[in-house]
């Protein structure tokens, strides 16, 4: 092959700027990402969290209408604990004299046990 006059390519400075533009980009683009990613974890607890809520509140609901259940007792029927919530299990405790419940996320996906504790637990009140 014959090179011509006529033929160009990237110059050594042009290649070395559009390394440094790359270089640039992934160091804004690899810190939002590992956000993102901490962001979509506390969302999926939270998440569990709400749909292990809905199951205490139906659970408390049903009792009620079958008369096993009042205004002072609470005691999650048998089958539900620990409730399987997907990719996460929980328990919901008896409810105290104030009507207190508390929810526990006990198991999750492989960054569940590095999450924050503060998401893994919740106090809601039934009556």
């Amino acid at each position: 092959m014959k090179i011509t006059k006529n033929e160009k390519g990237f110059t050594l400075i042009e290649i070395i700027a559009v390394l440094i533009i790359l270089g640039i980009l992934a160091a804004v683009a690899v810190p939002k990402y590992l956000d993102i990613q901490t962001e979509a974890q506390v969302k999926a607890l939270d998440g569990a969290m709400a749909s292990l809520q809905a199951t205490a509140t139906q659970d408390y609901s049903h009792q009620l209408l079958k008369g096993t259940a009042n205004a002072t007792r609470y005691v999650p029927s048998g089958n539900l604990n620990p409730v399987n919530l997907g990719d996460f299990n929980g328990t919901i405790s008896e409810a105290d004299a104030n009507g207190d419940v508390t929810l526990n996320l006990t198991i999750g996906p492989p960054w569940f046990e590095g999450a924050d504790a503060t998401n893994k637990e919740k106090n809601i009140k039934l009556f």
